[in-house]
């Protein structure tokens, strides 16, 4: 399991931003309100899924809903063929409680994340 490395976006030029192949399972810290990004890239030919599962929470129930949703599976995001997708972490922070997961559908190396903060 590799921890995702975050790339601080507060620079007065350019920043050199840090990639993490995939592994098996990967970890990575979220920090709320920090306008984190994750950012995933699919390196093959083929559509890619990757779960993305905090620990803490398994239902939650959102204001004006009358009910509670199950997000015990975490929040899964297709990644097509040799496209990169940008998550708003802030956007998925139910899913972001407690020890992170971040699994894929594909073998280790096929795709790279990169995390970015402010």
């Amino acid at each position: 399991m590799a921890t995702i490395a975050q790339t601080s976006m507060r620079s007065n030029g350019a920043a050199t931003v840090t990639t993490t192949p995939s592994n098996a399972s990967d970890t990575f810290a979220y920090i709320p309100n920090t306008f984190q990004m994750l950012q995933i890239r699919n390196t093959t030919a083929g559509s890619l899924d990757v779960t993305i599962d905090g620990a803490g929470v398994t239902t939650i129930s959102p204001p004006g809903y009358g009910g509670t949703i199950n997000i015990a599976t975490g929040k899964v995001i297709s990644v097509g063929a040799n496209a990169t997708v940008n998550v708003p972490l802030d956007s998925i922070s139910s899913y972001l409680q407690g020890a992170i997961a971040v699994t894929n559908t594909g073998t280790p190396g096929q795709l790279v994340y990169s995390l970015l903060g402010l």
